[in-house]
């Protein structure tokens, strides 16, 4: 047993010296430390200062960050070159300008200096170490010049090329895209330099677009070795039926099913609706992940490391095998499965009068897709009776109940972006054949209405027992965000409460533009306002749900976070067990983890099908689409294209009718001698006239106004 206090009351110890930063020494006299202990505790203060928790100075002297004006955080870039890092501690950004990054790219987790703080504006800083690289390999376009051979990154946010001695080319040939592994970081004034790890091809063959996107994201498809094998183990023992042991409560005789997209592969969670004495029972069941996957496994770790699953748009890339995620894990029809069930009784009014967590059997009754249990609300025979009496009962059963839900989340002022999708559809080469947009339908609603329930009862179950779950917590916009919002409103003539406290203060605006040709970009604009949702140890609320208590519990088999709230949720209301004081101890380093890997999974999805969008209007240069301005610079004006909902920019060079002149106070491009206005949310037709795909750029032409005649 350790002999040393826990990580944090070493940081507080440091933070509080009233002397300036600490020696060891120093530290181990404040804690009352033995001398037989004394490596013990220079081996925590290295891991402390490798995380970033505490910082060496000179001297050998140890230092809270924040008390020598120092940030630590993840790194993230944007188009100019320029940078923020979120601090760990307490969430705020620092911004740091590209000439401060020295070797710092995209997603490192890094060191910062404060060096001075503008009035209303963030702290600007400097990157003075890196703790952490997010990049072992790059993806880019290989380039052999006559003196020298370079990789010019994919991704517009690392803005250095990197440098490939001769001999290190491998099999590349210009203009290949290639993996490149970078073996120097370089500096400032340096670039990276690498060797070719891998060719992926040309970036117009077939499939070479998605597999930049999986590589440059740091991506396996495959896993290792050890951790396929320890799935194996685990289905050879687990039977397909109850086994002597194992508690668990035998729920197969209720009626339940899965509602989920039509391609998905994994099923999580099932719903279930019975009748009570005195109201409703509702079932939320989610897979048992967590008995399936053991803390500290191979597994485990693999899923710890991965984060979260990803959803490209030809493939999963998958958090666990498919031996779990697609099959044993998975509930899947007619098939019993292993579940840690949450059993709400709701009474007539759809008020929560209990609940409780057990581990249970369950048979799902049928696989429904989001559109064949909307065909079944909607009284389609076909499907009425494809589904059954009993599933049908018990589907109406759950709307009448959602609506409630869903009505009591409106009235306490939760935001609802209900805004457009589109799904790329592919041949069997992967080449894009049309973009359709996406319905979001009453049964999307449905389950989302009782997940979020589910993870609002976890939430304030581990508050009140002091259980070690990840929260998922969303702050409220930043002071910069929200006038940078109303500045930009106001030009469309939306106003916003003087004060933004609760998220139904944003409620209005898209209200006002509801029904209108800017309803879109209104909401786009909100949800770009907000801060960025995450996860956390410690519980913060979520504003845009407008809950205090808010947690992910219902997709352990796609996101890390939910397992973990999982194995405490099983270990102390479950079993009875207090809570695994270990656990906590680490969690905070889960969260930052788990919502760096959020990010990464979230821009790889939006990368792939960005590129498969980009390729499908290159088939269709010269023709013309609907659209809606998005965004006005002294350059152009960004135009978001009707269904397709991909940007193209119609430069002031195409404009040829007039010279056009920006008004920064109007946000719009004004004709110097006709007065011709192109402004925020402004209806107009236009033409595709160039399109990039290496460089993810689409040039358009200005024809008129939406739903004029084609040129």
């Amino acid at each position: 047993m350790s002999r040393i206090p826990e990580a944090q009351v070493v940081i507080e110890t440091v933070r509080s010296s009233g002397r300036g930063p600490m020696k060891p020494k120093a530290i181990a006299k404040a804690l009352g430390i033995p001398t037989d202990a004394y490596r013990e505790l220079r081996t925590l203060l290295r891991s402390l200062e490798a995380d970033g928790r505490l910082y060496r100075v000179k001297g050998g002297r140890y230092a809270a960050p924040d008390r020598i004006s120092l940030v630590t955080g993840r790194l993230t870039t944007i188009r100019s070159g320029d940078g923020f890092v979120r601090s760990d501690e307490d969430g705020s950004e620092v911004f740091v300008p590209g000439r401060n990054l020295d070797s710092a790219m995209d997603g490192d987790r890094v060191v910062v200096r404060v060096e001075s703080r503008p009035k209303g504006l963030k702290p600007i800083g400097r990157v003075i170490k890196v703790l952490e690289r997010a990049h072992e390999t790059l993806v880019g376009i290989f380039h052999e010049g006559r003196k020298v051979q370079y990789v010019v990154p994919l991704d517009a946010k690392i803005s250095h090329d990197v440098t490939v001695p001769w001999g290190d080319e491998g099999e590349a040939r210009d203009g290949e895209v290639v993996v490149v592994r970078v073996t120097h970081p370089g500096s400032r004034r340096h670039g990276p330099v690498g060797e070719i790890e891998r060719v992926l091809g040309a970036l117009d063959a077939p499939g070479v677009d998605v597999l930049s996107v999986l590589y440059a994201h740091g991506l396996s498809p495959d896993f290792p070795e050890g951790v396929l094998r320890e799935v194996q183990e685990t289905v050879a023992r687990s039977g397909p039926g109850p086994e002597e042991g194992e508690e668990r409560e035998d729920l197969r005789d209720l009626v339940l099913f899965t509602i989920d997209p039509s391609d998905a592969k994994d099923h999580d969670d099932a719903l279930s609706w019975e009748r009570t004495t005195d109201g409703v029972r509702i079932g939320i069941h989610i897979a048992d992940v967590s008995w399936f996957v053991p803390a500290g496994g191979a597994v485990d770790r693999e899923a710890l490391d991965r984060g979260t699953s990803v959803y490209l748009v030809d493939r999963v890339v998958p958090m666990l095998p498919h031996a779990l995620s697609s099959d044993l894990c998975s509930l899947r029809p007619e098939v019993d499965r292993r579940a840690v069930s949450l059993l709400i009784d709701l009474d007539d009014e759809g008020r929560v009068r209990g609940h409780r967590f057990l581990r249970s059997w369950i048979r799902s009754r049928a696989g429904l897709s989001y559109e064949q249990a909307q065909a079944i609300l909607d009284g389609d025979a076909a499907q009425l009776e494809a589904a059954g009496e009993e599933v049908v009962e018990a589907l109406r059963g759950l709307q009448a109940r959602a609506e409630g839900l869903i009505q009591a989340r409106a009235d306490r002022g939760a935001l609802d972006f209900d805004l457009p999708e589109a799904r790329v559809e592919l041949d069997g080469q992967g080449a894009p054949i049309r973009i359709v947009p996406v319905e979001r339908l009453a049964t999307h609603r449905l389950v989302e209405a009782f997940m979020l329930l589910a993870n609002e009862i976890v939430a304030e179950e581990g508050d009140r027992r002091g259980l070690p779950v990840l929260y998922r917590i969303h702050e409220r916009p930043s002071v910069e965000k929200v006038e940078q919002l109303r500045t930009v409103l106001g030009r469309l003539g939306i106003r916003l409460p003087p004060k933004i406290r609760r998220p139904g203060d944003l409620v209005g605006a898209l209200a006002a533009a509801a029904g209108g040709p800017a309803e879109r970009l209104v909401s786009t604009m909100v949800l770009r306002s907000m801060q960025r949702a995450r996860y956390a140890a410690e519980l913060e609320g979520h504003f845009g749900l407008a809950l205090e208590h808010y947690a992910h519990f219902t997709s352990p088999i796609r996101r890390y976070p939910d397992l973990v709230t999982h194995r405490a949720v099983v270990r102390t209301l479950i079993d009875g067990e207090a809570p695994d004081p270990q656990v906590a101890e680490g969690l905070a380093g889960v969260a930052e983890h788990a919502s760096w890997r959020e990010q990464v999974a979230t821009q790889a999805e939006r990368d792939s099908v960005e590129m498969k969008k980009i390729e499908y209007l290159r088939r269709h240069l010269g023709d013309a689409f609907d659209g809606t301005i998005s965004g006005v610079r002294a350059f152009g004006a960004f135009v978001q294209l009707d269904e397709l909902l991909i940007d193209g920019l119609v430069h002031v060079n195409g404009l040829d009718d007039d010279y056009y002149e920006f008004d920064e106070r109007s946000m719009a491009l004004i004709g110097v001698r006709s007065g011709r206005v192109l402004r925020l949310g402004d209806r107009v037709r236009v033409q595709v006239s160039r399109v990039d795909k290496e460089e993810r750029h689409v040039d358009l032409l200005l024809i008129g106004p939406a739903g004029s005649r084609d040129v």
